[in-house]
Order: structure tokens, then C-alpha cells, then sequence
């Protein structure tokens, strides 16, 4: 049966290498290429929120920049547990189209809760939205291991 994707084969093992590039794509823009480059220290990368603090970079910006940084950290906080899901979810028998609506979900939601974290959250109305979204980030996550351990009992989802 075809998804409405459009995908008949299982493409959730390469959701995985995408989750780190986005993981790593709010250092790209706060340090490595962006605004912050001026500021980041190769050397001591642990050390730029720090170094953003001290710098004379306005105080929108810096917010940014420590957001976009926390947004990465976040990100790689939860990678291990999306990866053991999708491997999970693969090894339980999970079908095809599940699994790759499910991570190409958590995909999604990761691209917003970062937008929303590093430039929305300038309007703190959406900090309420920002927590919804790695909820759901973290729900589909949770479906994968969920439908795993179902798949044995179940008979097939």
C-alpha cells in the first residue's frame, strides 16, 4: 500500500542523519557562519553562550544567539532516544508507512520548535507553543516504541 507520501519504502533510518544536521544547523547560524562568528572560539565551543554575554552584540541578538545554541543542545538531548525509536520501531516490525509518517513528523516538528525557539519566542506567546511542539516531537517518538512493543501482540499495525 502507497502512504500518501508517496513512499513505499521505509525511509525512517534516514531521518536519523537528517535529525543531526537540523540538530546542527542552529550552530551553523549562531556561530559558525552567522552573527555570533565573531564571537565563537573553535577552541572552546562550550564557552559561547559565555563569550556572547561579554560581547557588545545588542541584546536581541544575543538572545538569538544563546537561543539558538540552546535549541541545538536541545536537540541533541533528544536525538538518541528518536534514534533508538526509529531502530526500535524497525526491529518490532513496525510497517514502512507508520515509520516514516512518524519520523518524517518528528522531522517537522523539529524544524518548528527550532524556529520557534531561536526567532519566535521573541513574542513570549509562543513559548506555551514552543513546549506543544517538543511534546508532539517526543509523542511520535513515544508512538514508535509504543508500536513496537504492540507489533508482538498485535499481529501487525
Amino acid at each position: 500500500m502507497a502512504s500518501y507520501l508517496g513512499l513505499e519504502k521505509n525511509i525512517s533510518y534516514y531521518t536519523i542523519p537528517a535529525a543531526v544536521v537540523l540538530a546542527l544547523l542552529p550552530r551553523v547560524y549562531s556561530g559558525l557562519t552567522g552573527p555570533g562568528k565573531k564571537v565563537f572560539d573553535g577552541n572552546n565551543p562550550r564557552l559561547f553562550t559565555q563569550a556572547l554575554e561579554k560581547s557588545d552584540l545588542d541584546k536581541r541578538l544575543k538572545g538569538r544567539l544563546q537561543r539558538a545554541e540552546a535549541a541545538t543542545a536541545n536537540a541533541f538531548e533528544t536525538l538518541g532516544f528518536y534514534a533508538a525509536a526509529v531502530t526500535a520501531g524497525n526491529a518490532g516490525g513496525v510497517s514502512a508507512e507508520t515509520l516514516n509518517n512518524l519520523s518524517l513528523g518528528y522531522l517537522v516538528s523539529r524544524i518548528f520548535y527550532t524556529w520557534i525557539y531561536i526567532w519566535g519566542q521573541e513574542n513570549r506567546k509562543w513559548i506555551l507553543v514552543r513546549t506543544n511542539v517538543w511534546g508532539v516531537s517526543m509523542g511520535l517518538t513515544m508512538a514508535m516504541f509504543v508500536l513496537a512493543g504492540m507489533r508482538g501482540d498485535a499481529g501487525g499495525i
